[in-house]
């Protein structure tokens, strides 16, 4: 699988933890970056992510800083991207069953690492279930347009 991946500085070493975590499952992973805990904007990130997956360069993409919110918002902007913040593990998979999100956010202040990578993980490989859902984001795709 392709994910791209992007964090801020506060989220910087979850980023490492989890990009070793899915290049050893044999993930190709594209960083986006930040590549150190120096300040930065998370939007300069996080939206090279979103546009990624937009852009169909990767599956999915994981994006990280303090809180998740940020990133998520950002990505959001993105025509295409379905970002959601995923505290845990059921959360992630119904973003992915219900929402079919594209985009994972994670909190690194809120998510111990042991954590995000289980939440990582059901992210990736949880299916969209279609049915009533599919109405409901036709919705979002028409407000976008």
């Amino acid at each position: 699988m392709k994910v791209a991946i992007g964090a801020d500085h506060k989220g910087f070493k979850l980023k490492e933890k989890i990009k070793e975590y899915l290049q050893k499952r044999g993930d190709d992973v594209l960083d986006f970056g930040t590549d150190s805990e120096k300040s930065v904007d998370y939007p300069d990130f996080g939206l090279k992510v979103a546009h990624a997956v937009a852009d169909e360069v990767v599956e999915f993409g994981i994006n990280i800083c303090w809180t998740g919110t940020g990133m998520s918002i950002g990505a959001n902007k993105v025509r295409g991207v379905r970002s959601g913040v995923c505290m845990n593990v059921e959360m992630a998979q119904l973003a992915r069953e219900h929402n079919d999100a594209n985009v994972l956010s994670l909190a690194a202040k809120y998510v111990p690492e042991v954590d995000a990578l289980l939440i990582v993980d059901k992210f990736l490989s949880t299916d969209f279930s279609g049915g009533r859902h599919v109405q409901r984001l036709d919705k979002i795709k028409a407000e976008e347009n």
